[in-house]
């Protein structure tokens, strides 16, 4: 039996998650077409691991499985190893994943994978124990009735891999056979409404039981659906949910930005990993809440979160980076003893010692610290005494209990915060995954940009706009028409996806509703270009998920799941939508409109799914307006048009400034505008299907418009 010393295959690659696993005994090798050709040449299965860096399971497995030395050596022997970091190959993990959901009715990180040497899979779970526990097999006894079943078996084995294939992408196709009752009404957007608020938490927001999912995509629908319907309850939904999120420990009360998720049902405990992505789409989110109730909490939620990424996850280049893990090192002086949470929480000890007696009192009150620790869910057992800051009692609870102003006890938790936060910064950081994704970089660059729209705060803009120029400018191959998925450490790699194109496009073109650099809108026209003819199929409609030319990609999906993350194809479908009405494209509309029909059924039946190609529905079906604005942009009275338009809520919406570059691109401008010489005058026209209302001056008059469905 081989065991090795030595770092193995991983540690050339960039990935935070392939090199935390360089130096295990495991002889892994990456996802690759010399690594499956060394697996037929030997003749052996493929283990196949995907995980992330900053997944707490991932972790445990690798020093449960991986570090065992006596385990590797049987690895080594029976299979090739393969490690794939699943935010740096979302499409080999997309594949794997719907085998294993298909296979046990469920998923997760990290994903055990067992495979022929063709790359079918025939055996798979999620974490794996060494030894048998938590009614879970272990992994050495997996692995021995594997080898066996492989040497005594194989055609049993090969013929499992066939027909899991095989099963899966006939489910698929059936799935994406364009339907005969392929209706579009808002009849769809109602039984979606109806069957999301069966599952409403209305005691502690959010909707299902159980684990609480910041899930944005759902509430992305239901305020669009309560900008047509006007039904409270939507709004209400969302806005109570926003509120219950924020006073959880699912938040960040210290330096802001969102936890993955709560282990209970009322955002109390977090999974204490932080994703880039989270933090994107709640900022808009939030936006939108505080547009509809001008409630300015949600924009302050928003900004918090903002200035989070801004410290924590942003490159000096000007990406954004991934994630900080869930768990880190309990003291420096011991960096591999690491437990989850370790970095946030807090003893009512520490807490006095740093805050002394009065201060400590009424922050303790506030933020529900015990002595006992305040942690209702330990799901690892590693908590113990130490609490979690949650917002138990308000600001004025809190001065009424310590018969005090509640301007006052507001500058204590302030003033507390502060000390407590510098406190923490002693401690060991949780790990910081650097990767530069494309996909994640455009939610966040939308994220940004609509900021800046709404606060009128230029440092968000220029944010923005400099995650954009080091996409085009690293990862965007103008010549070959290429976008990739991945940036680090000065390597550029991975083919994009679907939702690398689709989040990057909706990210450059908000950016140009934001600052109107028509480049912005040119690269998003470009790339558009690009996505039809890598990923659309013509013959049934739909995006592919990743390039139909691919060949070690076993299944083609088009996925429309709107999870953590939204679909690919509920973005692009948005994209052809808005980019359509931009340019009086009807060929783009009716892509969407296409794309829209092959989906129905499932929007039908399982509208939970998809709520955010819901609002690309919404779009499609309500005209949306055109706001065409022109004049001298440094102009007060064009700032203060600019500044209505940006604080009216209006989910179906184009903006675009008429000048001469933008009539190179959309033609129909110059209709309804005129001729632009010698008007500088600021000037808005809406329109709804090119028709315009006489254009306004005013910043009252264009209000009352705008607030017109």
């Amino acid at each position: 039996m081989q065991i090795l010393n030595n770092p193995n295959k991983l540690s050339k690659e960039k990935s935070p998650y392939l090199l935390q696993h360089a130096y295990n005994p495991v002889d892994w090798h990456p996802w690759s077409d010399e690594t499956f050709d060394l697996a037929r040449k030997k003749d052996k299965p493929i283990f196949l691991s995907v995980g992330y860096s900053t997944c707490y399971w991932c972790h445990v497995m690798e020093r449960e499985v991986f570090e065992n030395k006596e385990i590797a050596a049987l690895m080594n022997e029976y299979f090739i190893n393969i490690k794939v970091d699943r935010e740096e190959r979302p499409d080999v993990d997309r594949v794997y994943m719907t085998a294993l959901q298909a296979m046990t009715g469920s998923g997760g990180w990290p994903m055990s994978m067992f495979l022929t040497p063709d790359l079918k899979p025939f055996y798979g779970a999620t974490y794996i124990p060494p030894k048998a526990k938590y009614g879970r097999a272990g992994f050495e006894d997996v692995i021995t009735q594997i080898h066996e079943a492989w040497i005594t078996r194989r055609s049993e084995v090969l013929s499992s891999g066939d027909n899991i294939i095989l099963k899966l992408q006939e489910l698929i196709n059936s799935r994406l056979t364009p339907s005969v009752n392929d209706s579009l009404s808002e009849n769809i957007t109602e039984n979606a409404f109806n069957s999301i608020m069966k599952i409403y938490d209305d005691i502690e927001g959010g909707f299902g039981t159980g684990n609480k999912f910041p899930r944005p995509v759902v509430y992305n629908f239901l305020l669009d659906y309560y900008f047509y319907s006007k039904d409270f309850n939507a709004l209400d939904s969302v806005s109570f949910t926003l509120k219950k999120m924020y006073e959880g420990g699912m938040y960040d009360h210290l330096e802001g930005g969102f936890h993955r998720y709560s282990v209970d049902n009322f955002w109390r405990v977090p999974h204490f990993e932080k994703m880039l992505y989270d933090q994107a789409q709640l900022i808009v989110t939030y936006v939108n809440t505080y547009l509809i109730t001008k409630n300015k909490f949600y924009l302050f939620v928003a900004e918090d979160t903002a200035e989070y990424i801004m410290n924590n996850l942003s490159d000096t280049k000007g990406g954004f980076y991934s994630a900080e893990d869930a768990e880190s090192a309990l003291s420096a002086d011991n960096p591999d003893v690491k437990e989850e949470g370790a970095f946030y929480l807090w003893t009512k000890d520490e807490i006095e010692n740093v805050l002394g007696k009065e201060s400590s009192e009424i922050f303790q009150y506030y933020f529900g610290i015990l002595a006992h620790g305040n942690t209702v869910n330990d799901p690892h057992e590693v908590f113990g005494n130490k609490n979690v800051l949650y917002i138990a009692n308000d600001i004025y609870d809190t001065a009424k209990h310590f018969e005090k102003m509640p301007e006052e006890v507001a500058k204590i938790i302030d003033d507390s915060r502060s000390l407590l936060l510098k406190e923490r910064i002693k401690r060991p950081k949780p790990h910081l995954d650097d990767k530069i994704l494309t996909s994640w970089n455009g939610l966040t660059i939308a994220a940004f940009a609509k900021l800046f729209q709404v606060t009128g705060n230029h440092t968000y803009y220029t944010k923005a706009e400099k995650a954009a120029d080091f996409i085009l400018k690293n990862l965007y191959n103008e010549k070959e028409k290429v976008l990739l998925h991945r940036y680090r450490d000065g390597e550029s790699r991975f083919k994009g996806t679907l939702e690398d194109y689709s989040f990057f496009i909706s990210g450059l073109t908000e950016l140009y509703e934001s600052g109107f650099d028509i480049k912005y809108l040119k690269s998003a026209l470009a790339l558009n270009e690009i996505t039809i003819n890598k990923f659309y199929d013509p013959d049934a409609s739909g995006f592919f998920d990743v390039e139909k030319s691919d060949k070690d990609i076993l299944l083609k999906t088009k996925d429309t799941y709107d999870g953590a993350e939204p679909a690919g194809n509920s973005i692009q479908i948005m994209n052809l939508l808005k980019l359509g009405y931009m340019t009086d494209n009807k060929e783009l509309i009716e892509k969407a409109e296409k794309c829209l029909k092959l989906f129905s059924d499932d929007l039908k039946r399982l509208p939970f799914s998809s709520p955010q190609m819901l609002c690309a529905l919404s779009f499609y079906l309500h005209s949306p307006k055109e706001i065409i604005i022109r004049g001298n942009k440094s102009s007060d009275s064009f700032k203060s048009l600019l500044e209505v338009i940006n604080n009216t809520f209006i989910p179906n919406r184009i903006t675009l400034y008429a000048d001469d570059e933008l009539m190179k691109i959309s033609k129909f401008i110059k209709n309804i505008t005129g001729d632009l010489k010698s008007k500088d005058t600021a000037e808005v026209f809406v329109c709804e299907n090119y028709t315009c209302e006489l254009p306004v001056s005013d910043a009252e008059a264009l209000e009352n418009i705008l607030i017109q469905k």
